[in-house]
């Protein structure tokens, strides 16, 4: 068999059904997709290869995936700290969203986020922001994979006017990416409070037509649902559930508000939950209840959410954040295991995303979107369990090798389809803007 590449690392966690561990074993990649998975040693034997890479003490895994981010708002990184959702979004982000966000702003936070992302060992990410088109391009110049949301709200931005414009701009951004090898799209309504119900049912209509996902904040707050259940008499969950998003294309996000019945509903229509559990903490939003879900056999994928609440695009850190705050949520220190944790940062944010055919684990026939973390350092030895390792003590900083569909991205820890330098100029150069 001809390979361009083959990769041995010295353990491979495939994140496939049956959650291999594997040591001493090869990748082998050609045409951008995992040719083979097999003992090393068999490899040499049976693999011609154009490239060897040998990555003694580095763990291999699937690419990561971001199951909600809003790439572009790295720019705002910082800019109001340490308050509620609502005071830091009617007050601060949102008056300088109207201000500042054009094609421009768009272009330069994203750059800067797919950049944090790829180091930190991200390969796809699922985003909801205002000129979708932008993000976009910037993520495919990079060589990056996203889920691009088709952003909605009622009241007219600078990007558009109308429901009826966002929606018309949606379209014409699936038409365009329809095709695309790294790009697709998702419908990205921002949340049951920001749009009514005649666009919601639009969209849960141009969805199922399309055969697209759909992405939206859900049940964020305690205020949300009580202040939709005094105006409406009904709880968000409900009415989306009426107009007919509840369903299998559905990436519901943040859901820190459940009941028992919303629980079993999610996993009897088979729609996906992402948990952002450190944006969460940080705006003292509440807790998902995370070890629930899965004991009801709903999928649950991992978020950063956006810079300007995190304050960081770190699903390694994020990972381990969701083990621990699942475990104290759940009053049990079996709650939320490192591997479940893994499955929600790659495989179960592939099926969030729709994806789950060509990415989010190891396995012969699926894209190569891998990545290698180092666990040499002090702080991840000695390795009795990589997966534990990985989860709870890894940083980003130990991420090395990074690929997207064969295609080397990070190599030794820099990255190859975007110039460092220039990234962080044009970043600081939009910050003493904004700032003043």
């Amino acid at each position: 068999m001809h390979a361009e590449l083959l990769i041995h690392a010295e353990w491979i966690l495939t994140v496939d059904p049956e959650d291999r561990q594997l040591t001493d074993h090869a990748i082998a990649i050609a045409d951008g997709r995992i040719q083979a998975l097999l003992p090393y040693e068999e490899a040499r034997r049976t693999i011609q290869a154009e490239q060897t890479l040998e990555l003694p003490g580095h763990v291999l895994i699937p690419g990561l995936i971001n199951a909600h981010t809003h790439a572009a708002m790295t720019l705002l990184r910082g800019l109001a700290d340490d308050l509620p959702l609502m005071t830091w979004l009617y007050q601060h982000i949102w008056p300088t969203e109207q201000r500042w966000v054009d094609a421009d702003f768009v272009a330069a936070g994203t750059r800067l986020a797919v950049l944090e992302m790829l180091r930190g060992g991200v390969t796809c990410y699922n985003d909801m922001y205002f000129y979708p088109e932008v993000s976009a391009q910037v993520t495919a110049a990079a060589g990056m994979r996203a889920l691009i949301g088709m952003i909605l709200v009622d009241f007219p931005t600078r990007y558009a006017a109308s429901p009826d414009e966002y929606i018309a701009k949606g379209l014409a951004l699936h038409e365009c990416y329809r095709d695309h090898p790294l790009i697709r799209v998702a419908w990205a309504p921002h949340a049951p409070y920001s749009v009514s119900d005649g666009p919601l049912q639009r969209v849960a209509s141009l969805a199922h037509e399309l055969g697209v996902p759909i992405h939206i904040h859900l049940h964020e707050t305690r205020d949300e649902v009580e202040q939709a259940v005094q105006a409406r008499g009904e709880r968000p969950f409900a009415r989306l559930d009426r107009l007919g998003l509840i369903g299998p294309a559905l990436a519901a996000v943040h859901l820190t508000q459940l009941t028992d019945t919303e629980i079993a509903r999610l996993a009897e229509t088979g729609a996906s939950v992402v948990h952002c559990p450190e944006s969460n903490l940080k705006l003292a939003s509440g807790f998902c209840p995370v070890a629930r879900l899965l004991e009801a056999g709903v999928n649950v994928a991992l978020g950063t959410d956006g810079a300007a609440s995190n304050n960081d695009l770190n699903l390694l850190g994020e990972m381990r954040t969701a083990a621990l705050l699942g475990k104290g949520v759940a009053g049990s220190a079996a709650a939320v295991p490192a591997t479940e944790v893994l499955r929600m940062a790659t495989i179960n944010g592939a099926r969030a995303l729709g994806l789950d055919a060509e990415i989010g684990s190891i396995e012969p026939g699926k894209s190569a979107d891998l990545v290698a973390v180092d666990l040499r350092d002090p702080h991840t030895q000695p390795i009795y369990h990589p997966i534990s390792q990985l989860v709870y003590a890894a940083g980003r900083h130990q991420v090395r090798q990074v690929w997207i569909r064969g295609r080397q991205v990070i190599r030794d820890g820099a990255p190859t389809t975007l110039h460092l330098a220039e990234v962080l100029a044009e970043a600081q150069i939009w910050g003493r803007r904004i700032g003043g």
